[in-house]
């Protein structure tokens, strides 16, 4: 069955599953169908799924007439699932209380998929995460189902990158890392995204997938709090930290301006680093900058 996957991801005639329907998930929708992907968008709200299907979008960055352009169904049957090739994870990871990772989004996710997968699937989790989620967390919940990972089923991490409200960069132009559990995991899920991504770029395995996205916004998080402080440093030696930032730009290599502004927000960069924190405490680690 692994064999008829691949001969569908390298003909491009895989069909498509996309768990949660929220800033991510529904974009992933559109750029599928766009790109001619047979896709089912699945959530479990029903008020979504009704909006959905009456040709509503819920989120900005997806118009209505958008929706009335692609051919994809929504539904919360979760039956459905077992209809497409690859099914997408993108479901939130809020943090729990004291700052630790709240990963029961991905759980019951996973839960959902396992109690219909079937042999022939390609399972791609998007949800940004901590390294380990991936292959410790999810791939025991789909295995209950009785199905093997590499013998009946895949399993790939591939970190979402959207930005809310950019025009200029949708989902369909933006890089994707991708990293399977296994190596032909990786190999399916590469050749899935360059269906309907312009530029793929596969890691030796999940764990580094999810450190990607981890270290991609933990390096905005850093960079964001120092211009602040320097902000508050120019101010009180009467300099223009706007004027400082663009000087110190001019150098062509080892700088990345960044501006200062009101601190960090949306719905990645305030969590993610918390997840990076408690991924190295609990290997013994721990963090003194981050």
């Amino acid at each position: 069955m692994i064999e008829e996957l691949f001969t569908k991801v390298e003909n491009w005639t895989w069909s498509s599953a996309v768990v949660g329907l929220g800033y991510v998930g529904l974009p992933l929708v559109v750029t599928q169908s766009r790109a001619g992907v047979p896709v089912i968008g699945f959530d479990v709200k029903e008020s979504v799924i009704d909006s959905l299907n009456a040709g509503r979008s819920h989120i900005d960055d997806i118009a209505d007439d958008e929706l009335a352009e692609i051919d994809a169904r929504f539904t919360s049957d979760p039956a459905k699932l077992s209809e497409a090739d690859v099914i997408f994870i993108c479901v939130p990871t809020p943090l729990a209380v004291g700052k630790l990772p709240d990963i029961s989004y991905i759980e019951r996710a996973g839960e959902t998929i396992a109690a219909s997968l079937r042999r022939g699937q390609l399972v791609i989790l998007e949800s940004t995460t901590y390294p380990g989620t991936t292959e410790d967390t999810l791939r025991p919940i789909l295995e209950k189902s009785g199905l093997k990972l590499e013998d009946d089923f895949l399993l790939a991490y591939a970190p979402e990158r959207v930005d809310p409200a950019n025009a200029s960069f949708r989902t369909a132009n933006i890089p994707r890392v991708v990293g399977g559990a296994t190596p032909r995991s990786t190999a399916a899920a590469e050749l899935v995204y360059r269906r309907f991504i312009e530029k793929v770029h596969p890691v030796s395995n999940a764990r580094t997938a999810e450190m990607a996205k981890l270290l991609e916004n933990t390096f905005r998080w850093v960079n964001i709090a120092l211009v602040n402080e320097m902000s508050t440093i120019a101010r009180a030696i009467g300099v223009d930290i706007w004027e400082v930032v663009d000087a110190a730009a001019t150098k062509p290599f080892g700088f990345m301006p960044f501006y200062p502004g009101p601190g960090v927000g949306g719905h990645c960069i305030p969590l993610d680093p918390f997840y990076l924190q408690w991924a190295a405490r609990v290997t013994g680690e721990g963090t003194r900058f981050v």
